[in-house]
């Protein structure tokens, strides 16, 4: 059994989901670059998943059987964006990813299945 962090585990999801859906990074881009346009110099990753959700609810996922964008990948896309526009690094203001000193849980990430509804 690998030694594996959580903070891995969850990037690997990260990977797939963003191989899955390519579309979601091309309007996590686009809308971070109307914040840059409109001249912040930073702004909240969850504001621009709140937006993706809410202007493109077909975006992503289905919505059923895996969410449209986990909160888990938050942070690997605010990351992502400094690292491939390094002009805006630190537009979103990251922390320390306590997931880097966690074992990883193995199990899968986690679906609208798993939640109790009422």
């Amino acid at each position: 059994m690998e030694n594996k962090t959580r903070m891995e585990e969850m990037r690997e999801q990260v990977i797939v989901y963003h191989k899955e859906h390519p579309e979601v990074w091309d309007w996590f881009s686009k809308f971070t670059f109307d914040r840059i346009e409109m001249g912040y110099s930073n702004y909240s990753v969850n504001a621009i998943f709140e937006r993706i959700r809410w202007e493109l609810g077909d975006v992503g996922g289905d919505g059923k059987q895996t969410f449209k964008i986990g909160n888990n990948h938050r942070a690997f896309y605010a990351r992502r964006f400094h690292k491939m526009y390094p002009k805006h690094d630190g537009f979103f203001r990251t922390r320390r990813q306590k997931s880097q000193e966690q074992q990883a849980t193995n199990l899968p990430e986690t679906s609208p299945r798993d939640l109790d509804y009422e």
